[in-house]
């Protein structure tokens, strides 16, 4: 009989609580609370049938750090010096890791088998307070910033009150398979679909009604022992399907778009086909035609795969978390890191080894004064939450993250955004089987591996295609467990490679449900039991245990004489694997549970039959006009506000949180340099330790110039993807060279409602017409550089809203690239390397503060926006690859967030050395020639003997600005009078105090 155990570990009183510090500074900081001093320890609930003997050897030879902590074991802590206590524990049924790895210790430490698939090691955190603070206050406390009610259970009051919770499942209902009439008027129908949270619209809803009418399909029904009217299962599983995230409508709808700047009136059939897919078939065509094939897939799979090498391929996926990271933004941002994971895993037969992370985040300001709304977390918890999430999902996992960026914007306050991306290499062949290609064939098993079916992620899918509200489900968060994906993660790279999985796909946005729908249309049909699906908990209906999102799950296909091998091997590497049912060519996907049919659907109308949206889009020009300064701001003042101000000071307090160091192939790192401080443009890895083939990453992200102009915003995105790869090194790819380097791409639209509603979204035409000129700069920007995109994702209703209050995020594209390094031994990175090296400002200045740092630090918007010279941009990227090449450069920076002042600040800052430049040229003023952000540009630091060849090579598009100095100090004229004397100190401490985590 299971006993009850607690084990409280609790730091010595002479060693430093600096979690219990962090916990009174944010109660006195957001919500004026004095708690008098704070203690802080970890909570163990043991519910196993071991010995208090076992139980002591396990806490004190496993649990605690015995030069740490103190144990306490079934009773605790004596707090006579506290007054309160606040516990924060997990609800029941979500995902507890460390519980988990805690069983896994404790069977190593006896010598028995503690399953790790069912939960029986529980954690908590439990807080001592000094003061007598309020029980509503300290659960507010816990509420606001320490945990979330949607997945954390808060306990407060005195010090001597006992501790009995225990997260144990109690779920009393029975599995019931309704039948839902949908023969209802259309009124009824948009109901039933709101009440079930389907997010369909009336003809989806109508396309479903007479799907169930039709004839032919009463007649297979009734055949199947089924209903005429759905079951709620079908229903559900129609739902996910059709569903924004998963069909992306918007981006495949028919469009009508005019133009009232040009007067142009068009029908766009589709912005995926017209612009992103036809872009890479074009770029395809002119590869294909030079004997460079190297796109492999794109669009079709999990993410995208380029061929490396002769011997390998890259593969590349980049995803969206926005909305269960505005619910929960740990839950939500870990799930993000270790879904995406399962992408490259997923793609082609599988088992793909995990190269690194990326992630790029959006948050509202993290001192955000106002007022929240209901339902709304404080920006700051947001961040919070949502770093320590990638941190855990990532350092966890063992997939260094070795590259991204941060933007504050007050409209990312409702609904963050919040990219994570994951890169993968894998064989060009498993024996003689291309390793992108999949196969199925009807007979082959359908195995479901990795953790087990909860209730957590249910109607992720359909909750993502909606705005937040403070009604939105809490069954959509779901908690990642890393631990459990890493071994399953390592059993399929082995599986893979044993050559016993067919194919496989991840469980991502749907579960089972998306999982197996999608891949029954390569055999043509699929039968599923239910009933033999692995639960967290007993208690889930069918249609549950086949959308939910539960994490660390993959669908794997097999033939059937690989199965016993396979499950061998599976518990070598202790993850569960099921077998759940088999593929078919019925042309349907059939659902069974306990022997009785739960769903029948027609795979084509599953998939080809949803409605498809007419959208209207109307672009007119904003009305923004380009401001008068009264008075020229002081320099110095004004560098250092730029470089303490929150879109440019350092990233360092989040990036120490991440592992960008293992598997020890990372070669340009987030911050180098000396002494570490100095910000990279894109972050380069080593592929293996056999060859010096590298790779390069980078992000370009600008929603900033998204108000006064989409299509520029769009194009500048890109731009500054590609500059900050060519920066430290990379060569744009050339259809005229047999031996062009790949350039893999994800595309990321994350967008507010652009559906026109006269009532609820009256600019909807204006904002849907943002989106179409952001796939207009898509275009023309990847068919001028010859960039493909690879794979990607559109997220459309990043709104909040709370009555006639509305809180949307501005138009925000994403281009993550990569890039391949032909030998990452001749990368430049951005810190100035010697003193006497000339300084050089590579690419044109012109007049375009428009949504510059400079004019928002003065609240400013202005009209002139950057834009980017296509024809000599690329041109001159060229000439920057020769460059590089022929090893011109010391160093090499672009150009992006605050202009050219904040370059040199940031090429200064990263090293021992200064710098002194004349940036006067040509009839530009000083405001403009320090602060504008033109785009296409790097400052370059070149050593005298290269100077020469430089200048021949770049002709008018390097201008010399001045030299490396060997004190440290930035030394600013204008047309030689000096402007600027500032330290290295000075900016130093300025740019690492803006962002106080």
């Amino acid at each position: 009989m299971p006993q009850t155990y607690f084990i409280q570990l609790i730091l010595k009183d002479t060693v430093r609580d600096v979690t219990g510090e962090r916990v009174k500074h944010s109660a006195t900081r957001y919500l004026n609370l004095d708690t008098g001093r704070v203690k802080s320890s970890r909570l163990f609930t043991v519910q196993l049938d071991i010995s208090p003997e076992e139980i002591r050897l396990f806490a004190e030879s496993v649990l605690r750090d015995p030069v740490m902590q103190d144990v306490y074991i079934g009773t605790f802590y004596p707090a006579e010096k506290f007054t309160r206590k606040l516990l924060i524990a997990k609800r029941p049924g979500v995902t507890d890791d460390e519980g988990i790895s805690a069983q896994k210790a404790l069977g190593d430490t006896l010598n028995r088998e503690f399953s790790t698939h069912v939960q029986q090691i529980y954690t908590a955190d439990l807080f001592y307070f000094e003061k007598p603070v309020a029980q509503k206050d300290l659960i507010t406390l816990g509420e606001e910033l320490l945990g979330n009610p949607l997945i954390n259970y808060f306990e407060a009051g005195s010090v001597d009150d006992p501790i009995t919770y225990v997260p144990d499942v109690r779920m009393g209902s029975r599995a019931e398979i309704r039948t839902i009439p949908v023969d209802r008027k259309d009124d009824e129908l948009l109901r039933l679909s709101s009440e079930m949270l389907l997010s369909l619209n009336l003809d989806e809803m109508k396309a479903i009604r007479d799907y169930f009418m039709r004839e032919d399909v009463r007649t297979a029904r009734k055949k199947a022992g089924l209903d005429e009217n759905p079951t709620d299962c079908e229903l559900e599983i129609l739902g996910q399907t059709w569903s924004e995230h998963c069909k992306h409508k918007e981006f495949n709808a028919l469009i009508h778009f005019r133009d009232e700047e040009t007067g142009q009136d068009e029908t766009i059939d589709s912005l995926f086909k017209t612009y992103i897919r036809k872009s890479t078939d074009i770029i395809r065509k002119r590869f294909d035609k030079a004997g460079n094939p190297w796109l492999l897939k794109v669009f079709t799979d999990n993410a995208g795969v380029v061929r490396i090498n002769e011997d390998s391929c890259f593969i590349w996926k980049v995803e969206t978390h926005n909305s269960p990271s505005a619910l929960d933004p740990y839950g939500g941002a870990l799930t993000g890191i270790v879904g995406v994971n399962r992408d490259p895993l997923g793609t082609g037969i599988g088992g793909a080894r995990l190269l690194f992370n990326t992630d790029v985040l959006c948050f509202g300001n993290p001192d955000h004064p106002g007022k929240l709304l209901p339902g709304q977390l404080h920006p700051r918890r947001i961040m919070s939450g949502v770093v320590k999430g990638i941190e855990d999902g990532g350092n966890k996992s063992g997939i260094p993250t070795i590259n991204g960026s941060v933007i504050f914007d007050d409209r990312f306050s409702g609904k963050p955004l919040v990219f994570c991306g994951t890169a993968a290499v894998m064989p060009l062949k498993y024996g003689d089987r291309p390793t992108w290609i999949k196969s199925i064939d009807p007979g082959d098993r359908i195995i479901m591996a990795g953790g087990r079916v909860g209730k957590d992620g249910i109607h992720g899918a359909t909750f993502s295609s909606l705005e937040i509200d403070e009604h939105s489900p809490r069954s959509a968060v779901q908690i990642g467990s890393p631990i459990t994906q890493k071994n399953m993660s390592d059993f399929m790279v082995d599986a893979a490679r044993q050559g016993l999985i067919k194919c496989s796909t991840d469980n991502g946005a749907g579960g089972l449900s998306s999982s197996i729908g999608e891949l029954a249309q390569i055999s043509g049909g699929a039968e599923v039991f239910l009933d033999k699906v692995p639960l967290k908990y007993p208690g889930l209906q069918p249609w549950e245990i086949f959308v939910s999102e539960s994490q660390e799950r993959m669908t794997l296909v097999l033939e059937p004489d690989q199965l016993e091998k396979v499950f061998d091997l599976a518990r070598l590497y202790d993850v569960e694997v099921t077998d759940i049912g088999r593929f078919t060519g019925s042309g349907h996907l059939k659902l069974f549970y306990e022997n009785r049919t739960v769903a029948l659907l027609d795979l084509d109308f599953l998939h080809n039959g949803v409605p498809r949206k007419h959208l209207e889009a109307v672009w007119k020009k904003p009305e923004v006009r380009e401001p008068e300064l009264k008075e020229e701001p002081d320099i110095k003042e004004t560098l250092l506000a730029l470089l303490g101000s929150l879109n440019i000071c350092s990233r360092e307090s989040i990036i120490r949180r991440y592992d960008h160091e293992v598997k020890g192939r990372t070669v340009v790192k987030p911050l180098m340099g000396e002494e570490g401080h100095a910000p990279q443009d894109a972050g380069v890895m080593r592929l293996s330790f056999d060859s010096w083939e590298g790779i390069a990453v980078s992000n370009g992200i600008m929603p900033k110039f998204g108000d006064i102009d989409a299509y520029e915003a769009s194009a500048g995105a890109f731009d500054e993807a590609v500059r900050q790869i060519i920066s430290v090194g990379g060569h744009l790819p050339d259809p005229e060279d047999i031996n062009s380097p790949f350039w893999s791409v994800n595309d990321n639209f994350c967008v507010p409602d652009s559906v026109y509603d006269p009532e609820t979204n009256p600019d909807g035409k204006y904002k849907l017409a943002q989106l179409v000129r952001m796939n207009q700069a898509l275009f023309d920007m990847a068919t001028t550089f010859n960039i493909p995109m690879t794979s990607g994702k559109d997220s459309m209703k990043n709104d909040f809203r709370k009555g006639q209050v509305k809180i949307s995020v501005p138009p925000t594209v994403l281009y993550s690239m990569a890039a391949k390094i032909d030998d990452i031994r001749t990368v430049t990175t951005s810190d100035f390397k010697r003193p006497g090296d000339a300084i050089y400002l590579v690419g044109k200045t012109r007049d375009e503060l428009g949504g510059s740092e400079f004019y928002r630090l003065l609240g400013y918007l202005g009209a002139n926006v950057p834009k980017v010279h296509k024809a000599n941009a690329l041109n001159l990227y060229r000439l920057m690859g020769i460059a590089h090449r022929e090893g011109f450069l010391a160093s090499s920076h672009d150009l992006s967030d605050g202009g050219l002042a904040v370059a040199l600040a940031e090429c200064v800052i990263g090293g021992p050395f200064g710098a002194a430049v004349d940036v006067g040229y040509g009839d530009l003023s000083l405001i403009p020639e320090l602060f504008s952000e033109s785009h296409s540009r790097f400052v370059v630091s070149v050593p005298a003997k290269n100077q020469t060849t430089f200048e021949n090579l770049m002709g008018s598009d390097a201008r010399f600005l001045g030299a490396v100095s060997e004190e440290p100090v930035l030394k600013i004229s204008f047309k030689g009078e000096k402007i600027l004397d500032v330290s290295k100190e000075e900016m130093l401490e300025k740019w690492r105090g803006g962002l106080v985590f």
